[in-house]
């Protein structure tokens, strides 16, 4: 059967468009959510519940107060009725019907109904076709015009053998009971309607100060989370500065309070950990450094002793083979002594104790003596690109380090020629050598400037320490510069040191 349908309204909130991103703002709003899930689930179950209850009432009442005016009516009824007796009974119902505005129609034996009024809302099929089926009382709600209206068929029996007749609501009647009179009520559920529209109205206003009210322990309950959130992230912020003692407060037995518990853990096993690594680092430092310095006076007598014997193996008094050991063992010598200054200067470096002597110069000038000094200013292997002026204040000595480690290592390493070139870009001042070799090897090149690295894999052996590049870093860094490495397009290395430009230009010498 068709049911009519009471509106139900309630506010439809449009949330934001973009999922909040603060922690806070989402705990919040998914507090606030479920209040509003649980207050709307509570109030549609109550709405529900209230709707069928005054809807049941009101039919209830309707079908009592049809029978009580058909108890009394219908045995004054003549059977079989004329229409004009089936209008005068609808017509004592609707007088009856008073405050409940009936409007009441009859039918015998499945005619049409007559109805006292031609504004009578008519009766629906399905109704007739259940009062004919079931020859008992039935109710069905319905719409007429937009609005609500409950419709009532009631058959009429007879009750006695004299013929006179009378309702049978409550239980079917035999065929053979039935005087086949139908009375058929429709009436108006305004009243019932309007009560529903308060309840809908009473759940609508009472949701925003539920919300409202929701809103103060979703705060509390916000901060209460938020706030161990909170002392855990300055916790790794100071970790994170180097403050490895910082130690959390851990108070309570929640999983907020667990997490803290292993925050300390891991800061205690941190501390613990970066203390031994300094312990080991600053051990080795002083083995390198004591090594170093306990090297220097016997190579200093070995170099003496190789100066003589290269000597005479120069003027050619020493048999070939020990000539040629003589070599051998000088260039060993020498090699050797490069390696100890080397872990000298690196012991400076990590003492912080290198000195620096700065001056304002002309790089164009540095890069000019480094290539004369080490023989390379006629050398074909070797060009230079000096084409504009150069203004630095660095310590020259660091500079000319820097620039003859590079140069070497372009020559050692790569093809030639090596290009040695000087730029200007703003304030800062760019030297690049650029070889003509097979590169750095892409998985090698973040370990370039690591000490004692080499790509022997991709490079031909080398009898250098793997010191050079590390400490041409450490110069570069204590001229407020940076040295990087790169592959040029075209193949070779490309390696650029990048220092600020001086204030003035100086004069060239």
């Amino acid at each position: 059967m068709r049911r009519f349908r009471l509106p139900l309204r309630f506010a439809a909130s449009g949330f934001w468009p973009h999922a909040p991103r603060g922690l806070r703002v989402r705990l919040v709003v998914a507090f606030l959510l479920a209040a509003a899930f649980g207050a709307l689930l509570t109030a549609g179950l109550t709405f529900h519940r209230a709707r069928a209850a005054i809807l049941d009432r009101a039919e209830e009442t309707a079908v009592a107060d049809l029978r009580t005016q058909l108890d009394s009516l219908a045995p004054d009824l003549t059977l079989p009725p004329t229409a004009q007796d089936l209008r005068g009974l609808t017509r004592q119902i609707d007088q009856a019907g008073g405050a409940r505005a009936w409007h009441a129609s009859a039918s015998y034996r499945g005619g049409e109904p007559v109805a006292a009024s031609a504004g009578t809302p008519p009766v629906p099929d399905e109704l007739r076709r259940a009062v004919q089926d079931g020859g008992r009382a039935v109710h069905q709600r319905t719409e007429h015009d937009g609005r609500p209206w409950l419709a009532l068929g009631m058959p009429v029996a007879y009750t006695d053998d004299s013929g006179d007749t009378g309702t049978d609501a409550d239980t079917s009647a035999d065929a053979g009971s039935l005087s086949g009179l139908t009375v058929y009520a429709v009436f108006p559920l305004d009243d019932d309607r309007a009560d529903i529209d308060a309840l809908v109205t009473a759940a609508e206003a009472g949701a925003v100060p539920a919300l409202a009210l929701a809103l103060v322990p979703a705060l509390f309950a916000a901060r209460s989370v938020l706030r161990p959130v909170r002392r855990l992230r300055h916790g790794a912020e100071r970790i994170a500065a180097g403050e490895l003692d910082t130690r959390l407060d851990a108070p309570g037995r929640d999983e907020l309070a667990d997490l803290t518990r292993s925050f300390n853990t891991m800061a205690e096993t941190l501390e613990r950990d970066a203390a031994e690594l300094r312990r080991l680092e600053a051990g080795a430092r002083r083995f390198a450094a004591d090594v170093a310095h306990e090297l220097r006076t016997p190579l200093a007598a070995m170099a003496a002793v190789t100066e003589v014997l290269d000597e005479d193996a120069a003027s050619g008094v020493l048999p070939a083979d020990t000539e040629d050991a003589v070599r051998l063992i000088s260039e060993e010598v020498r090699a050797l002594a490069r390696t100890v200054e080397e872990l000298m200067e690196v012991s400076r470096f990590d003492a912080k104790a290198a000195p620096v002597h700065r001056e304002d110069v002309d790089l164009r000038t540095l890069v000019t003596k480094t290539l004369q000094l080490r023989g390379w200013a006629h050398d074909e292997r070797v060009r230079a690109d000096l084409s504009e002026p150069a203004p630095v204040r660095v310590d020259p000595r660091r500079i000319d380090v820097v620039l003859g480690n590079l140069v070497a290592n372009a020559l050692h390493h790569g093809r030639p020629p090596v290009t040695v070139a000087v730029r200007v870009r703003g304030d800062l001042v760019r030297v690049t050598v650029t070889d003509r070799g097979p590169g750095i090897p892409d998985e090698a090149l973040p370990y370039v400037f690591d000490r004692f690295y080499k790509a022997d894999a991709a490079r031909p052996r080398s009898g250098g320490s793997g010191l050079g590049l590390a400490i041409a870093q450490e110069n570069a860094a204590l001229n407020d510069g940076t040295l990087t490495a790169a592959n040029h397009p075209d193949g070779g290395a490309v390696f650029t040191l990048t220092l600020p430009a001086a204030a003035s230009s100086p004069g060239t010498t």
